[in-house]
């Protein structure tokens, strides 16, 4: 049986007519235009064309940030004046003073409304600031440093200058340093020398400023990497020999350091930051959890379900990177030197591979190892179209950079960060920040983990600043247990957090002093 045809409303029927029929005029109007008139197509490709061609500079900049601009970009204008490399420039702060090398001193406002913020979760650095201010502990502390340039180092800057020690400092990344931040830093009288995108030269020549200046002499080194240890060492021999302590935070710096140890060469204390708990258990591990996605995410916009990913090393660093993709339904390979990193990897539910063995079906590459030539021109030249490689170990020599500047590679910039490494046969690798640290380079680190960091750093400059002659020899020193446990401390308030007492029956019975330490020198956390 078949149905009826539906009827339709009443009055409507003759609208709809009427609808037809001036659809059909207006069809026939265009395509009888399109007929007679073929030259208007070729002057609307003209006028396409002319639409993407960017008769100035000024317009091409614009554009450009309105299509691809990453939220890590500092402050700036558009002037040609951010041409000019910073040694060129003549500047002073509203002092007068030009003791400083930046970017623009004109961004220090901005610059100081970061700090500000940074403040906010920075509570146990700035506790510790008012707790120790009235001593001075860093009184005639002359200390040169060398790390990443944020907000939240600023923070750590303008504390140790608020205990009593005069700074001067410089970057230990050319990517990472927050233009705005820095002007600040020198506006407020530190002699800094740095801003983001630093040539090689630029770089030293801002450490050998920070150490090399007249009626001033370093007494103390606070250092990220090793390069400014190794340039005072190098360079300063006598500077170096005068040096009271050295306090390093990172697993390259501290690799450098032993090194020097061992050959007999390390003739003041240094303190290894970077093995302490308080470092090793939140900033490598929480730090990088957090931004490894965000670097990954500004710089790429990829999406990791379903993504193959390798991840190169699985100390704390390559945990919070596995944890984080994990999360978010990436397929995690592990390479690991390590039986025993390799046996966790295996019972965090990851499988632990040699790189060759996979290099060719991932989708993302990332180092955390601390080692050089990890990732070779061989395994480069093996990796599928579009696949992403990054590091987020300290130093720049995990990947084999140099190797890919050759005259059959093309190099095309994407964006801030980003460039595009394109095969003779066309095949292009994504890389990010030339091989530098991702997230310091790309986007930003969570300020209460690096609170965490910098308070350890403090008290281990006032510690080997103050320490009676003969306490630490010259050699390379863990952070005392009872200082890691008082960084905590320090730190719990923000979470409400309320500790449990010892009784004094249960503290004789553990063998334990009620107010720490509480785990012996051997516990692994």
């Amino acid at each position: 049986m078949s149905m009826p045809d539906a009827m339709p409303l009443p009055g409507v029927g003759e609208e709809l007519k009427q609808a037809k029929e001036i659809e059909d005029a207006e069809k026939y109007s265009f395509m009888a235009t399109v007929t007679k008139a073929p030259k208007k197509q070729i002057q609307f490709a003209d006028d396409m064309q002319e639409f993407t061609k960017f008769p100035t500079k000024t317009g091409r900049r614009s554009l450009s940030r309105s299509i691809s601009q990453s939220s890590t970009d500092s402050y700036s204008s558009d002037s040609s004046d951010d041409e000019v490399s910073p040694r060129e420039k003549q500047q002073t702060n509203s002092k007068g003073s030009s003791n400083f090398c930046v970017k623009n001193i004109k961004q220090a406002e901005f610059g100081r409304r970061e700090i500000e913020i940074a403040e906010q979760d920075m509570s146990a650095l700035i506790s510790l600031r008012k707790r120790a201010q009235g001593e001075k502990p860093l009184a005639g502390a002359k200390i040169v440093g060398c790390t990443h340039i944020t907000a939240q180092t600023a923070v750590l800057i303008e504390t140790l200058c608020a205990l009593g020690a005069q700074c001067r400092w410089s970057a230990c990344n050319i990517y990472s340093t927050q233009n705005e931040v820095a002007a600040a830093l020198a506006e407020a009288g530190v002699a800094v020398f740095a801003w983001k995108g630093e040539s090689e030269d630029d770089f030293w020549w801002c450490i050998d400023r920070c150490v090399n200046m007249d009626g001033w002499q370093a007494n103390m080194i606070l250092d990220d990497g090793g390069d400014l240890t190794h340039w005072v060492y190098k360079k300063y021999p006598n500077v170096f020999k005068k040096i009271r302590g050295i306090v390093e935070e990172s697993v390259t710096g501290v690799h450098r350091l032993y090194q020097l140890s061992k050959a007999g060469k390390l003739c003041v204390p240094a303190m290894n930051v970077n093995d302490s708990v308080t470092k090793q258990k939140f900033d490598n591990l929480y730090c990088c959890r957090e931004s490894i996605l965000d670097g990954l995410k500004r710089t790429t916009d990829v999406m990791f379900g379903g993504k193959q990913v390798v991840v190169c090393g699985y100390g704390e660093v390559g945990k919070g990177c596995c944890a984080a993709l994990k999360a978010l339904g990436a397929i995690v390979y592990i390479t690991e030197i390590d039986p025993i990193c390799a046996l966790q990897a295996c019972m965090d539910g990851f499988r632990v591979v040699k790189l060759n063995e996979v290099i060719r079906q991932v989708d993302v590459v990332i180092t955390c190892t601390g080692n050089k030539n990890v990732v070779t021109r061989e395994h480069l030249d093996r990796m599928k179209n579009s696949c992403i490689v990054c590091n987020m170990g300290h130093s720049n020599t995990e990947i084999d950079v140099t190797s890919l500047r050759t005259p059959e590679l093309t190099w095309e910039r994407v964006r801030s960060q980003v460039d595009h490494v394109i095969w003779p046969d066309g095949k292009r690798v994504v890389l990010l920040a030339e091989g530098r640290l991702l997230n310091l380079s790309c986007s930003t680190v969570p300020t209460f983990v690096l609170s965490i960091t910098a308070t350890t750093q403090a008290l281990a400059l006032i510690e080997l600043y103050n320490a009676p002659e003969g306490r630490y020899k010259q050699d390379v020193y863990l952070l005392p247990k009872k200082m890691d446990e008082y960084v905590a401390s320090l730190h719990l308030p923000s979470f409400d957090a309320h500790l449990t007492e010892l009784s004094d029956d249960q503290a004789k019975y553990l063998g334990l002093n009620k107010n720490g330490p509480f785990k012996p020198n051997y516990y692994r956390y």
